[in-house]
C-alpha cells in the first residue's frame, strides 16, 4: 500500500511538471486603469526635453473629441523606485541611458498581461530621436493593449441578442448592460446609461454599391449616417411647435463645423473605413463624438456599418470611446 501511494504521488508530480512550459516563471496579474501609462525615467530627463518629447507622443490630444483629452494619462516613476507593485502596470515605457540608440517591445516582463517598451540612447538627443521616429509604433502598441484589455473586461458579462447573428450573419461582443433600443429589419440600435448621459451602438447592412472608394468616400459615409440619424435618432423636441407655431424637426446629423477624419483599417481581416467626428441634434443642444466603421464584406457583397457614439456632457469621453472602439473591433462576420 505504501509503495502504491508513493507511485501515485510520483506520477502526479511528474504530470503537473509536464504541464508547465520550460523556464516559465510565475507572474502576478497586471493592474492599472485604462489608458494609463507608467513612464520610468530619471527626474531630470522627465523635467527636460526628453519628458517633453514623451508627452508629445503619449499625451497628444485625441482627434474626434469635443474637448482636448490626452491619448494616455502618464505617470512618471524614477528608476530608483521602480520596484514592487509599481512594476505591475499593464503599460510601461522605460527610458534607458548609456546604451545604443533603439527601441524594444516586450510582453509580460513584470506582470501578465503587460507591454513594456524600452527606449534607449547614449544621449538625450538620441533618445528623443528614437521617440519621434517610433511614435506610431509606441501609440499602436499601447492602444492595442488597452483595446484588448477592455474586451477582456467586457467578456465577463456579454449580451445574448441572438437576432444579430440570425439577421446579419455576424457576432459582436458587448456587455449585457446595453439594452435594445431599436430593431428593424437589418438595423440594430443598443444603448446604455452612463454617468451623465448615454452610450450607443448601432449595426446595419448596406448594399455593396452603397460606398465607392474615391475622393468623396468620407462625404458618402456622412450622407449614409445622416440618413440613418434622420430616420432613427430623434431629438427631444422633434414634433414640438416653435414660437411661430411651426413643427420642429430634430434628429441626429454630423456636425459640419468639425471635419470628420477618415482612415483605412482592418476588422476581422477585412478592409474597413473608420470615420471619427462629432454629431449633433438639429434644433436642440445635444451632441458628442462618434466613431463609424464601414466593413467591406466582399464574400457576401455588402458593407457592414457599425457605429458607436455617446452623449456625456461635462465629463471626459476618452474611455467611453475606447470601449465603443473595442466593441467594434470584436466583430466577426460569417
Amino acid at each position: 500500500m505504501r509503495y502504491f501511494l508513493f507511485s501515485v504521488l510520483t506520477l502526479t508530480l511528474l504530470m503537473s511538471c509536464g504541464d508547465k512550459k520550460p523556464n516559465q516563471k510565475f507572474l502576478p496579474d497586471a493592474s492599472g486603469a485604462i489608458n494609463n501609462v507608467s513612464v520610468v525615467a530619471e527626474n531630470d530627463f522627465w523635467d527636460g526635453r526628453v519628458g517633453e518629447a514623451i508627452r508629445n507622443v503619449l499625451a497628444k490630444p485625441i482627434y474626434g473629441l469635443p474637448q482636448d483629452e490626452p491619448m494616455f494619462t502618464i505617470s512618471q516613476i524614477p528608476p530608483a523606485v521602480f520596484s514592487g507593485f509599481v512594476t505591475k502596470n499593464r503599460t510601461v515605457l522605460k527610458i534607458e541611458t548609456n546604451k545604443a540608440a533603439g527601441i524594444t517591445i516586450s510582453e509580460d516582463v513584470y506582470a501578465r498581461p503587460q507591454k513594456v517598451i524600452v527606449v534607449s540612447g547614449k544621449t538625450k538627443e538620441e533618445i528623443i530621436d528614437v521617440l519621434n521616429a517610433n511614435e506610431a509604433k509606441i501609440i499602436d502598441t499601447f492602444r492595442n493593449s488597452e483595446l484588448t484589455e477592455r474586451q477582456r473586461q467586457m467578456s465577463k458579462s456579454l449580451h445574448s441578442f441572438s437576432t444579430i447573428k440570425d439577421k446579419l450573419g455576424l457576432t459582436i461582443r458587448f456587455p449585457s448592460i446595453y439594452e435594445m433600443a431599436k430593431e428593424s429589419d437589418n438595423f440594430f440600435w443598443f444603448r446604455k446609461d452612463i454617468t451623465t448621459g448615454h452610450s450607443h451602438i448601432m449595426i446595419y447592412e448596406l448594399p455593396f454599391d452603397a460606398i465607392k472608394i474615391n475622393d468623396s468616400t468620407v462625404t458618402q459615409i456622412i450622407k449614409i449616417r445622416d440618413s440613418i440619424g434622420k430616420k432613427y435618432f430623434k431629438g427631444r423636441l422633434d414634433g414640438n411647435l416653435n414660437s411661430k407655431g411651426e413643427t420642429l424637426s430634430s434628429f441626429m446629423i454630423t456636425e459640419s463645423a468639425y471635419a470628420p477624419f477618415l482612415e483605412e483599417t482592418i476588422i476581422d481581416n477585412k478592409p474597413a473605413l473608420a470615420t471619427k467626428g462629432l454629431w449633433e441634434l438639429t434644433n436642440d443642444f445635444m451632441g458628442g463624438p462618434f466613431i463609424n466603421y464601414m466593413i467591406e464584406d466582399k464574400v457576401n457583397k455588402r458593407w457592414i456599418g457599425v457605429e458607436g457614439f455617446i452623449f456625456a456632457p461635462s465629463v471626459e469621453k476618452r474611455n467611453y470611446m475606447l470601449e465603443l472602439e473595442s466593441i467594434i473591433n470584436s466583430v466577426k462576420i460569417d
